[in-house]
């Protein structure tokens, strides 16, 4: 009986394996978050294109970067955890750009979800205290309208705390030349694996 069981054992063990190995993509998948990137990269999407206005009190549109790659963050300028180290992130790889021969190659983009609350001295404020300068990063917010259809498209999760604050992923979305997003990358990601990224979309 046991020498019957354990080849029984062995197809059971080895139909469990196939099966994870194809619902994970041949294990490259072990989140939904790493499902969710894999699929962006291998099927990149369409962004809405909304409005914005940047902290200068400028109004543009997402299909004005069309030809510039774009990296994404999103934020809300009220944060005193998560967004303060995305803010160090994004002037780190801003600081990079500015000493880099392609510098024309890549803009950035921080869009606050906090429509509510973040007009332009809040969106002026957050910009000065990175270092950042439109065009080149702009800090901008949607119409209130426009937000969810925007968070939607990035897959961007956002949740009330209950204190006046926000519970949220981070993550760097590049957007490529033609308006798709391409890649979901760690905010912490390093100006190399940025510059691949780049190389892999142009």
């Amino acid at each position: 009986m046991q020498a019957g069981f354990l080849p029984l054992f062995a197809a059971v063990i080895a139909v469990g394996i196939g099966a994870l190995g194809q619902a994970t993509k041949d294990f490259r998948l072990v989140t939904s978050e790493q499902a969710r990137r894999l699929a962006v990269a291998e099927a990149p999407r369409p962004v809405p294109d909304i409005t914005l206005v940047d902290q200068n009190g400028t109004p543009f549109a997402l299909a004005d970067y069309r030809g510039t790659p774009v990296l994404v963050d999103f934020i809300y300028t009220s944060c005193p955890s998560l967004c303060t180290v995305l803010g160090d992130d994004f002037r780190r790889i801003a600081e990079s750009i500015r000493i880099s021969p392609n510098a024309d190659r890549l803009s950035l983009l921080s869009i606050s979800f906090d429509v509510e609350r973040d007009g332009l001295p809040e969106l002026k404020l957050y910009g000065e205290r990175y270092g950042a300068e439109a065009p080149a990063w702009r800090i901008a917010v949607p119409s209130r309208t426009e937000i969810a259809p925007l968070l939607q498209a990035f897959g961007v999760v956002v949740i009330r705390d209950g204190y006046g604050g926000f519970i949220h992923n981070d993550a760097l979305y590049l957007i490529d030349r033609a308006g798709r997003l391409v890649r979901i990358m760690d905010p912490d990601a390093s100006p190399q694996r940025i510059e691949q990224a780049l190389k892999a979309v142009s």
